[in-house]
């Protein structure tokens, strides 16, 4: 009887240390795989802010580019040039009063 008793105690021990085992196995192969995921997740992040400043910089520069083209002294110039307007002088503007 107590030959039995050991036996089935022997074989649930066995039984618990494999469990255990493959729990801590279990266990340490989700640590690898999140520590993995967690670096590639990062590189993500910095190749994203890397775009992000630059994408800002192109920005700064397009608004930069945008005053420029629009200045008063650009637009007179291509108004006289091109359109070949001119300025109305004093002797030539006409008052209407109602």
């Amino acid at each position: 009887m107590r030959a039995a008793l050991k036996a089935l105690l022997n074989d649930k021990l066995k039984l618990i240390s494999i469990v255990l085992t493959l729990a801590a196995l279990t266990s340490a192969m989700s640590v690898v795989y999140s520590k993995h995921k967690s670096r590639l997740l990062f590189v993500e992040l910095e190749s994203l802010n890397k775009e992000r400043d630059r994408m800002n910089i192109e920005w700064g520069q397009l608004q930069l580019e945008q005053s420029t083209w629009a200045t008063d002294s650009r637009i007179e110039k291509i108004a006289t040039e091109k359109l070949h307007m001119r300025n109305v002088s004093y002797e030539n503007t006409v008052i209407i009063k109602l």
